[in-house]
Formats: C-alpha cells, sequence, structure tokens
C-alpha cells in the first residue's frame, strides 16, 4: 500500500508540472520560443494572487481570476514590444532577452516583497484529503491534477476547434505564407503568449496554495517545466501531462526511499527518457 500510495502521489504531482509546463508548451508549440523567464513569471502571478488575498481580501480563486487578464495583458505587451522584434532564425537573441528578463523579475520581486517566504493561505482545504479505500489523497493535489486535464482540454479545443485555433496552427507551419493569407503572425504571438500567462496563473495559484515561495524560486519551476515539456515532446500539450507525471512520480519514489533523492530521481527520469526517446515521447508541433 505504501508503494501505490506513492505512486498516486506521484501523478497528482505530475499535474502541478503539467501546469508549469503549458505555457512553456505552448509558446514553443506556435513559435518555437523557449521563455527563460517562464518560471519567474510563475512567480510573479502568485505574488498578484497573493496581493489580492492580503490586501483586498479576495479569495485565492476570485484573485486569480483578476489576476488572469493582468497576467494576459502582461504577456501580450511583453511577446508585442520586445520578444517580437527578436524572433527570428537565430535562438540566441530571444533566449538572451528572457534570460535577462528573468534577472529583472527575481531582483524586482525581492525587492518589493523581500526574500522572506510566502505561502497562499487556503484555510481548511490545505489539509483537507478524501479517502479512496487503498489510498488517501489530498484534496488540493486531486483540483490540481483536475485543472491541468481541463486545461489540456481547453486549450486543445481552441487549437482545433475555433479560428483562433486555425491562425495559432497556420502561423506555427508557416509564418510567412499566413502573413500572405491576411494572418498577422505578431498579433498571433502576442495573443498566444497571453494564453499562455494565463496557464501560468493557474499554474501559479496552485504552487502559492500547496508549497511557500519566494522571488529566487522560479528557475527550479523553469527546470521542471522544461523537462516535462521535453519527455513529453515539443509542443505536445499531452505529451507535456506525460512529462509532467514521469517526473512527479519519479520524485515522489525517489523521495520514498531516501528524502534527499527527490529532485535528484526527476532529473535521472528526464535524463533516462532523453537516452531512449531523444525527440520526446510524443514529439508535435502542437497537440
Amino acid at each position: 500500500m505504501i508503494w501505490l500510495d506513492t505512486l498516486v502521489q506521484g501523478i497528482l504531482l505530475g499535474g502541478l508540472y503539467a501546469l508549469f509546463a503549458a505555457g512553456l508548451s505552448l509558446v514553443f508549440g506556435i513559435m518555437r520560443l523557449v521563455n527563460l523567464a517562464h518560471g519567474d513569471l510563475i512567480i510573479l502571478a502568485a505574488y498578484l494572487v497573493l496581493m489580492g488575498v492580503t490586501l483586498l481580501g479576495l479569495s485565492p480563486w476570485i484573485a486569480a481570476l483578476i489576476a488572469m487578464p493582468v497576467m494576459f495583458a502582461l504577456g501580450w505587451l511583453l511577446q508585442a514590444a520586445v520578444l517580437n522584434r527578436v524572433l527570428g532564425k537565430d535562438i540566441l537573441p530571444p533566449l538572451l532577452v528572457t534570460f535577462g528578463l528573468s534577472v529583472a523579475l527575481q531582483n524586482g520581486l525581492l525587492e518589493v516583497f523581500s526574500a522572506d517566504s510566502r505561502r497562499i493561505p487556503v484555510g481548511a482545504l490545505e489539509g483537507a484529503s478524501l479517502d479512496l479505500g487503498l489510498v488517501t489523497v489530498g484534496i488540493m493535489p486531486l483540483m490540481t491534477f483536475a485543472s491541468a486535464i481541463v486545461m489540456i482540454i481547453a486549450l486543445n479545443g481552441l487549437f482545433y476547434h475555433t479560428a483562433l485555433g486555425r491562425a495559432f496552427r497556420a502561423t506555427s507551419d508557416d509564418a510567412v505564407t499566413a502573413g500572405l493569407m491576411g494572418i498577422e503572425p505578431k498579433r498571433i504571438f502576442a495573443i498566444a503568449t497571453g494564453i499562455a500567462m494565463v496557464v501560468v496563473t493557474l499554474a501559479a495559484l496552485y504552487l502559492g496554495m500547496r508549497a511557500n515561495f519566494d522571488p529566487s524560486i522560479g528557475p527550479a519551476r523553469l527546470i521542471y517545466a522544461f523537462e516535462a515539456v521535453i519527455i513529453g515532446g515539443l509542443g505536445s500539450l499531452w505529451g507535456t501531462l506525460a512529462g509532467g507525471i514521469i517526473i512527479g512520480v519519479a520524485q515522489t519514489f525517489g523521495a520514498a526511499l531516501n528524502p534527499e533523492w527527490q529532485i535528484l530521481a526527476g532529473h535521472i527520469a528526464f535524463l533516462a527518457v532523453m537516452l531512449l526517446k531523444p525527440r520526446g515521447l510524443f514529439p508535435r508541433a502542437v497537440d
């Protein structure tokens, strides 16, 4: 039963990692951009939600709903004003710009919020659990995993059943040809980054409710997100969920054997998948 519980907890943890990674996968799938500031943007969104809770007295859910359009606007502005200027065949300029953004965000958050760790208060929900007979699972991890599935279904629905989704796919396949057909690639890229920031806000909500956070932990979230994306296959949203689960299960089993092995076990799982499947489990442009 101990190992079954470890497996279940790892799968549920993978839902959180999939939320971290979904926005990264979305942006890469459309514009082939690796955003090195992704983890720090998650932490920024977590602080926005925390401010809504502590300063305005809102529930975390309402605070997140308010933070989502703010983050969408920030993502749209970032892409339109900065990243669109450096996108091209050379991948180095976007990497350098997002790396600089990462450093700036960390230092800015440190100045405003200090280095103290914070947590989004959720009351009794924090320790609530559900007895399933063989295992007992926390309500919060269940909600996180369910939200990850709903988010991926929603994003896939957007891509395959809307006009905007067709524009995303056309721009991803050939931005020049899409432009000749009346689609503005830079506008599409800005919308995609805005949507990715909405996903980031949802990830930040669950991160802040489940664990402490501070301005310095963004790069670690980026690593988990990046590994989940690579394991699943670049641009594959369902693959991202699979990648998150693999990392989560590896970490929980590693922690069960020795608490010091938790993080290492996730990285070893990533390396093992890369040795067996260098292009990831489900490599696609966008799925």
